[in-house]
């Protein structure tokens, strides 16, 4: 079994160490921590002494240089830092466990994915869903036409008071992976983005929460053509509320949603007519062992959702691959995000990848 040197970045007040990102590599006999590296001096020691790092850092560089890991764990749920971070790990030849969303704009993707291309190096994004064994279920019951012709997906985010710009980034991020996924390439978005009901304009622009740059909206609505033919959907709307966080992917015999976390809630309807209140159909669970089956493995939550995607890195590196949620994706998730903004600013369709590749808001 290969042996790992692992180091683990955080920022504590500023996006601390993610939804686990740190402690997961405890869970893995063949993964030793051989340094953390954290500005702040109290949560630099707290780190340490948590995962029992030999080494603590006040600067991630120094870590990289002077620990020498493997795998870096980039932990911080603010991204203002994580091109940097992403980076100058790849540059070192570093290989990547990051927390999501990716980063602020699709031109610090392209570096981020540049460095890593350079170096051969396999940078895995925490959307955990991607790595939950029902998904394996939910492509077997679309491959075999349980749900006919994929016609459109929709998704939506929390909506609570983050609702709008700051959901499409922070929980919208999910959305899109799994849109992407099940949907194929985005090739063009519309979209529009308005506060208290009203157009968007350049003075209502903020630095967003989480390091997320330049924000605006309370309320967002965007719809993708995408490469197979069918069309995406997402909105957010602040305080709305209601739990529709998730994806449904609906098709010409049913719908199936799908919700996130590493055994997330699955449902299918098998009802061309979209409607239950029309029909006898009953939403059906769909669990790892498939449709209508019970579900024979325990929910671990988030930990289990990081020992999934550790996995999957490690098998990457070993068998010189992607990851199962990548750097590419990551790229187009961002784009989808920063679409919604593009086409709001330029008034009609965008087509992607985006040509312009900062924050559009800046613009405005």
């Amino acid at each position: 079994m290969a042996k790992y040197r692992i180091g683990v970045i955080g920022r504590t007040g500023r996006g601390n160490y993610g939804h686990g990102l740190d402690t997961v590599w405890l869970k893995f006999p063949q993964c030793e921590i051989v340094g953390v590296a954290d500005p702040d001096e109290k949560g630099r020691a707290a780190a340490a002494q948590r995962l029992k790092a030999p080494q603590a850092y006040a600067d991630f560089r120094q870590l990289l240089d002077e620990a020498k890991p493997d795998i870096v764990a980039i932990c911080p749920r603010w991204i203002d830092e994580h091109r940097d971070m992403a980076v100058a790990a790849a540059e070192r030849g570093v290989h990547i466990y990051m927390e999501k969303p990716f980063c602020r704009t699709p031109a610090e993707a392209d570096e981020i994915i540049a460095a890593c291309e350079k170096q051969n190096v396999k940078l895995a994004l925490a959307h955990q869903t991607r790595y939950s064994p029902k998904l394996q279920v939910v492509r077997d019951l679309i491959a075999d036409g349980k749900l006919g012709d994929i016609l459109e997906l929709r998704g939506r985010g929390k909506e609570d008071h983050r609702g709008g710009g700051e959901d499409l980034w922070v929980l919208g991020s999910h959305v899109f992976n799994l849109m992407h996924h099940f949907g194929g390439e985005p090739l063009w978005c519309m979209a529009d983005v308005t506060i208290g009901g009203r157009p968007v304009r350049r003075e209502h622009v903020k630095p967003g929460n989480e390091g997320l740059g330049a924000l605006a909206g309370d309320s967002v609505s965007a719809m993708y053509g995408l490469d197979g033919g069918e069309t995406g959907y997402f909105g957010s709307r602040k305080g709305a509320g209601g739990d529709r966080f998730g994806l449904q992917i609906f098709g010409s015999k049913g719908v199936l949603e799908i919700l996130t976390g590493h055994l997330p809630s699955v449902s299918f309807l098998p009802d061309p007519t979209w409607s239950p209140g029309r029909s006898n159909a009953r939403w059906i669970p769909v669990s790892s062992a498939g449709l209508g089956q019970p579900e024979p493995l325990q929910d671990g939550g988030l930990d289990a959702g990081n020992v999934l995607a550790v996995k999957d890195l490690l098998s990457a590196i070993e068998n010189d691959r992607q990851p199962e949620c990548n750097a590419l994706e990551g790229r187009t998730t961002v784009e989808m995000i920063s679409a919604v903004f593009e086409s709001y600013r330029t008034g009609g369709r965008v087509t992607l990848p985006l040509e312009q590749r900062n924050n559009p808001l800046e613009l405005l």
